[in-house]
C-alpha cells in the first residue's frame, strides 16, 4: 500500500483554475464514493478550500494510482481537461505526501502562514471522508497525526501569534496599550473596509461598545445597527471622543478631521486616561501632532504596516521550528508506515502457532473427559504459556529489525521457518491488530527483554 497526494494550491494555480476545480461541500460525499471506486484506490480523502483542492489516497501501485486520481479530478470537473489541468498539479508519494500534509495542516504551506482556518477544513474533510467509510487504518493514523502535529505546532511556536494583516495590527497594538480590551469603547469615523474589518477584529476582543459617524447620517445608522452601536452625527463627533477609548479614522477626505487640539481637549475630559488613535486614511486624516499630546498614542498606516513586515519576519523564523518538527513527526509516521510491512507475517505466525495449540488441547481434553473445568483452564493456560514463549523471540526480532536494511530478509525468513506461505491474514485482521496500536498512545513503552508478547502483539513502530 502506498500513500499518496495529487492536487493544486494557490502557488501553482491562478484562482480561475482553483475556483473551477473546487467541490463543493454538498457534493463531497458524492465525490469521495466515486474516488474509491477507481481501481487500486483503497482509501481516499478530499480537502478543498479556496486555496486548494488536495486528493490524499491509499493506493495498490504508485503511477497507476496517480492516473486514476488526476483522471477522477477531470472527471469530476468536465469544464477541465486534463492539458489544462496537468500543468497546476503537484504529485507526492511516502514521505514526501505526510510531509505534505502535516504542513498543510500546520499552516506552513498557507497563503498566510500561521492563520488558522486550514486545521477546521482538514478536520471537516476527514469528517466527511469518516462519515462515507472512504478511509482506512492508514489514512485515519496519517490525518490524526497531522491533527496532532498542527496543534504542536500552534503550542510550541508562535506561529499564529503576530499579526499579518493591517487591520489586526490595529488590535494588537491596541491591547498593548490597554491590557484589557474588555468593556472598552470604540469611536468609528469613515466607514473604509479596513477599518469596519479592525472594528470586527476588536469586537471580537472584547470591545463592548461601537460608536458610529459618517458623512450620510442614514450610513451611520445602518453600520450602527450591523455593529450594535449607537451612530453619532459627523458635526458632532469631535464632541464624542471623549467617550470613546479607540478611535478608528477612515474616510475619503483629503485633509485632517481630527487636530491635535481636539485631542488634547478629549483627553483632558476622560482625566486623562489614555486614549489610542487610527488613522487608516490615505491621506491621513489625523494630524500627526496629536503624537505629542500626553496619554493620546496615534497610528497611521505606515506604522500599521511597519509592524506587520515585523511579525512576517518573526512569523518565518518561528516557521523554521515548525517545519522542523514536521521533519520530526514525518519520520515517526514512516516508521509506523514501515512497521505496517511485518504485521501480516506477525499475524500469520500468531494465527500458524494458535492453530496448532488449539488442535493438540482440543486432542488432549478429548482424551481426558473427566477433567474438571479448573484443570481444563489449567491445560489450556500451560500450552499458550509454552506457544508465547517459543515465539516471543521472534516475535521480537521481528519489530527491532523491521525498520533496519535486513527487515524484510527477516520477514523472509519467518515466513519458511514456520510455513506462512499460506494465503495472507485477512484485512480485518491486520486492522485489529494495527489499530489496537493507536489506543496504547504515541510514547506507549514496551518491554521486549522478559517477557512474552501479548496474544495481540503488534510491531512497536505501529504503537
Amino acid at each position: 500500500m502506498h500513500l499518496i497526494v495529487v492536487g493544486l494550491s494557490h502557488k501553482t494555480a491562478p484562482v480561475e483554475i482553483r475556483e473551477r476545480l473546487a467541490v463543493p461541500e454538498s457534493r463531497l460525499g458524492e465525490a469521495l464514493t466515486r474516488l474509491c471506486s477507481y481501481s487500486g484506490v483503497k482509501e481516499g480523502i478530499l480537502l478543498s478550500t479556496c486555496n486548494r483542492v488536495e486528493v490524499y489516497s491509499v493506493v495498490d501501485d504508485i503511477e497507476a494510482g496517480y492516473g486514476r486520481i488526476q483522471e477522477f479530478l477531470a472527471d469530476t470537473h468536465l469544464s477541465l481537461s486534463s492539458e489544462q489541468l496537468t500543468p497546476h498539479l503537484y504529485w507526492h508519494t511516502g514521505g514526501r505526501a505526510i510531509g505534505h500534509l502535516f504542513r498543510v495542516a500546520a499552516s506552513l504551506d498557507s497563503m498566510i502562514i500561521g492563520e488558522s482556518q486550514i486545521l477546521g477544513q482538514l478536520k471537516d474533510a476527514f469528517e466527511v471522508a469518516l462519515a462515507h467509510k472512504t478511509t482506512g487504518v492508514i489514512m485515519n493514523k496519517v490525518v490524526k497525526k497531522a491533527i496532532s502535529v498542527a496543534k504542536r505546532v500552534r503550542t510550541e511556536t508562535k506561529i499564529s501569534e503576530m499579526a499579518v494583516s493591517v487591520s489586526y495590527a490595529a488590535v494588537e497594538l491596541a491591547k498593548k496599550i490597554f491590557s484589557n480590551l474588555h468593556e472598552k469603547t470604540v469611536l468609528l469615523v469613515g466607514a473604509g473596509e479596513m477599518a469596519k474589518l479592525a472594528a470586527r477584529h476588536l469586537i471580537a476582543h472584547g470591545v463592548r461598545h461601537v460608536r458610529i459617524t459618517t458623512r450620510t447620517p442614514q450610513h451611520a445608522v445602518d453600520l450602527a445597527a450591523k455593529f450594535g452601536g449607537t451612530a453619532v452625527p459627523f458635526d458632532q463627533f469631535k464632541d464624542d471622543m471623549a467617550s470613546a477609548d479607540i478611535v478608528l479614522v477612515s474616510t475619503g477626505a483629503a485633509h485632517y478631521l481630527v487636530g491635535a487640539e481636539d485631542v488634547h481637549r478629549a483627553v483632558e475630559e476622560r482625566m486623562n486616561r489614555p486614549m489610542f488613535l487610527i488613522d487608516i486614511s490615505v491621506p491621513r486624516n489625523i494630524d500627526p501632532a496629536v503624537r505629542h499630546v500626553d496619554n493620546a498614542f496615534l497610528f497611521d498606516i505606515d506604522d500599521l504596516k511597519h509592524r506587520v513586515e515585523q511579525n512576517r519576519a518573526e512569523r518565518v523564523q518561528e516557521a523554521e521550528k515548525a517545519e522542523r518538527m514536521v521533519l520530526e513527526e514525518v519520520t515517526t509516521m514512516l516508521d509506523w508506515m514501515k512497521s505496517l510491512e511485518v504485521t501480516p507475517t506477525i499475524v500469520a505466525l500468531r494465527n500458524r502457532v494458535d492453530d496448532m495449540k488449539r488442535a493438540e488441547v482440543d486432542k488432549v481434553l478429548a482424551r481426558l473427559p473427566h477433567l474438571s473445568h479448573q484443570d481444563r483452564e489449567l491445560v489450556e493456560g500451560l500450552a499458550s504459556s509454552i506457544v508465547n514463549k517459543l515465539i516471543h523471540r521472534t516475535m521480537v526480532t521481528l519489530k527491532a529489525e523491521v525498520n533496519s536494511s535486513s527487515g524484510p530478509a527477516f520477514v523472509e525468513a519467518a515466513r519458511r521457518f514456520f510455513s506462512l506461505d499460506r494465503p495472507s491474514p485477512s484485512v480485518q485482521q491486520i486492522e485489529t491488530y494495527t489499530e489496537s496500536s493507536c489506543c496504547h498512545g504515541e510514547n506507549s513503552a514496551e518491554s521486549d527483554a522478559e517477557d512474552p508478547a501479548p496474544e495481540t502483539s503488534i510491531p512497536k513502530q505501529a504503537r
